[in-house]
């Protein structure tokens, strides 16, 4: 298998610090595009993605940016984004979150690019797994 690029580790690192910084104390976080009042949109921060807002591949400028990752459960991910109703859930969590004003600032820079560099992936990934590990320290085996 071939050694992934630092930006595909990147992509993997900053997916795993979504769902592991969303869990509380019970290693357990609420998917951000589920319908809020479906308790079983609740799973173990394992079992759920990193999910994009705005994808990855849409847009360079946000792929990596910590606001627009964030723990959904894998059917939202998967498929809810392109298929389902879980984008406009996913919108109203992020205006909730953040303010509208930023979802809609995000909304016109995403086509903006952000070139990086070796260097600015590495001080990413360091950066990302410092958080990861803060996080799953606090989790303690959860």
């Amino acid at each position: 298998m071939a050694k992934k690029t630092l930006r595909a580790q990147c992509l993997d690192a900053i997916q795993k610090l979504a769902r592991v910084s969303a869990a509380n104390d019970n290693g357990y976080c609420q998917c951000v595009s589920c319908d809020p009042q479906n308790l079983s949109s609740w799973h173990h921060w394992k079992d759920m993605d990193g999910g994009h807002w705005i994808p990855k591949g849409d847009s360079s400028f946000f792929a990596l940016d910590d606001i627009n990752v964030n723990a959904q459960c894998r059917p939202c991910n998967r498929f809810g984004q392109k298929y389902g109703v879980a984008d406009a859930w996913y919108t109203l969590w992020m205006e909730d979150q953040y303010g509208k004003a930023c979802v809609e600032q995000m909304l016109r820079d995403k086509k903006k690019i952000k070139k990086l560099y070796a260097a600015d992936y590495r001080e990413m990934l360091a950066d990302f797994k410092e958080q990861i590990k803060f996080h799953e320290d606090r989790l303690n085996g959860y």
